[in-house]
Protein backbone atom coordinates (compact mmCIF):
# COMPACT_ATOMS: atom_id res chain seq x y z
CA UNK A 1 0.00 0.00 0.00
CA UNK A 2 1.26 3.49 -0.74
CA UNK A 3 0.91 6.22 1.86
CA UNK A 4 0.88 9.99 1.56
CA UNK A 5 1.45 12.87 3.96
CA UNK A 6 -1.69 13.89 5.84
CA UNK A 7 -3.34 10.49 5.48
CA UNK A 8 -5.11 9.14 8.57
CA UNK A 9 -4.52 5.45 9.25
CA UNK A 10 -5.32 2.78 11.79
CA UNK A 11 -2.40 0.89 13.23
CA UNK A 12 -1.32 -1.21 16.17
CA UNK A 13 1.44 -0.31 18.65
CA UNK A 14 4.20 -2.93 18.32
CA UNK A 15 6.96 -1.42 20.42
CA UNK A 16 7.66 1.39 22.85
CA UNK A 17 11.06 3.02 23.27
CA UNK A 18 12.08 6.11 25.31
CA UNK A 19 12.04 8.21 22.10
CA UNK A 20 8.77 6.99 20.55
CA UNK A 21 6.39 4.19 19.70
CA UNK A 22 6.44 1.89 16.68
CA UNK A 23 3.16 1.33 14.86
CA UNK A 24 2.44 -1.51 12.42
CA UNK A 25 0.33 -0.01 9.61
CA UNK A 26 0.01 -3.14 7.47
CA UNK A 27 1.76 -6.50 7.14
CA UNK A 28 4.92 -4.93 5.68
CA UNK A 29 4.93 -1.30 6.85
CA UNK A 30 5.85 0.16 10.20
CA UNK A 31 6.03 3.80 11.28
CA UNK A 32 7.26 5.75 14.29
CA UNK A 33 5.37 8.15 16.54
CA UNK A 34 8.03 10.38 18.08
CA UNK A 35 7.45 11.12 21.77
CA UNK A 36 6.76 14.79 20.90
CA UNK A 37 3.90 13.71 18.60
CA UNK A 38 2.04 11.56 21.15
CA UNK A 39 0.05 14.41 22.66
CA UNK A 40 0.32 18.12 23.34
CA UNK A 41 2.40 18.89 26.38
CA UNK A 42 5.30 17.05 27.94
CA UNK A 43 5.35 13.26 27.91
CA UNK A 44 7.83 11.81 30.39
CA UNK A 45 7.06 8.12 29.90
CA UNK A 46 5.34 6.64 26.85
CA UNK A 47 4.38 3.56 28.83
CA UNK A 48 1.84 5.75 30.66
CA UNK A 49 0.39 6.96 27.35
CA UNK A 50 0.38 3.88 25.11
CA UNK A 51 0.36 0.11 25.43
CA UNK A 52 1.73 -2.57 23.11
CA UNK A 53 -1.13 -4.05 21.09
CA UNK A 54 -3.25 -0.90 21.40
CA UNK A 55 -5.01 0.17 18.20
CA UNK A 56 -4.50 3.84 17.35
CA UNK A 57 -5.49 6.28 14.61
CA UNK A 58 -2.45 8.20 13.38
CA UNK A 59 -1.68 10.87 10.82
CA UNK A 60 1.26 10.52 8.41
CA UNK A 61 3.59 13.48 9.00
CA UNK A 62 6.48 12.62 6.73
CA UNK A 63 7.82 9.85 4.51
CA UNK A 64 11.59 9.88 4.08
CA UNK A 65 12.31 9.71 0.36
CA UNK A 66 15.23 7.29 0.36
CA UNK A 67 14.52 4.94 3.24
CA UNK A 68 10.70 5.14 3.20
CA UNK A 69 10.66 5.67 6.96
CA UNK A 70 7.25 6.96 8.02
CA UNK A 71 6.82 9.57 10.75
CA UNK A 72 3.43 9.46 12.46
CA UNK A 73 1.48 11.65 14.85
CA UNK A 74 -1.26 11.03 17.38
CA UNK A 75 -1.70 14.66 18.35
CA UNK A 76 -2.60 15.85 14.84
CA UNK A 77 -6.06 14.34 15.31
CA UNK A 78 -6.67 16.81 18.12
CA UNK A 79 -6.01 19.76 15.80
CA UNK A 80 -9.22 20.23 13.87
CA UNK A 81 -10.29 23.21 11.76
CA UNK A 82 -12.90 24.04 14.40
CA UNK A 83 -10.24 24.43 17.09
CA UNK A 84 -10.16 28.05 18.18
CA UNK A 85 -6.82 29.66 18.85
CA UNK A 86 -6.24 32.25 21.55
CA UNK A 87 -6.44 35.80 20.21
CA UNK A 88 -2.82 36.59 21.04
CA UNK A 89 -1.44 33.89 18.68
CA UNK A 90 -0.41 35.11 15.25
CA UNK A 91 -0.45 32.67 12.34
CA UNK A 92 1.67 35.03 10.24
CA UNK A 93 5.26 33.91 9.77
CA UNK A 94 7.90 36.30 10.99
CA UNK A 95 11.32 36.24 9.41
CA UNK A 96 14.16 37.85 11.34
CA UNK A 97 15.34 39.89 8.38
CA UNK A 98 14.88 43.37 7.01
CA UNK A 99 12.74 42.15 4.09
CA UNK A 100 9.92 44.42 5.27
CA UNK A 101 12.06 47.44 4.31
CA UNK A 102 12.00 46.45 0.62
CA UNK A 103 15.62 47.38 -0.03
CA UNK A 104 16.09 44.77 -2.72
CA UNK A 105 19.16 45.53 -4.84
CA UNK A 106 18.94 49.32 -4.44
CA UNK A 107 22.14 49.66 -2.34
CA UNK A 108 24.10 47.65 -4.91
CA UNK A 109 22.69 49.67 -7.82
CA UNK A 110 23.53 52.92 -6.04
CA UNK A 111 27.21 51.97 -5.75
CA UNK A 112 27.56 49.97 -8.97
CA UNK A 113 29.02 52.74 -11.17
CA UNK A 114 31.54 53.71 -8.50
CA UNK A 115 32.64 50.08 -8.04
CA UNK A 116 32.98 49.51 -11.80
CA UNK A 117 35.13 52.63 -12.18
CA UNK A 118 37.33 51.51 -9.27
CA UNK A 119 37.72 48.01 -10.75
CA UNK A 120 38.61 49.39 -14.19
CA UNK A 121 41.18 51.71 -12.63
CA UNK A 122 42.84 48.71 -10.92
CA UNK A 123 42.88 46.75 -14.21
CA UNK A 124 44.59 49.65 -16.03
CA UNK A 125 47.43 49.79 -13.48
Amino acid sequence: MTYHIGQKLKGRITGIQPYGAFVMLDDHTQGLIHISECRSGVVHDLNHELQIGEEVVVTVLDIEQYTNKISLSLRQDNLTPTTTLPKNISLRKHFWTNNHLNYGFAPIAAHRDEWIAEALARIDQ
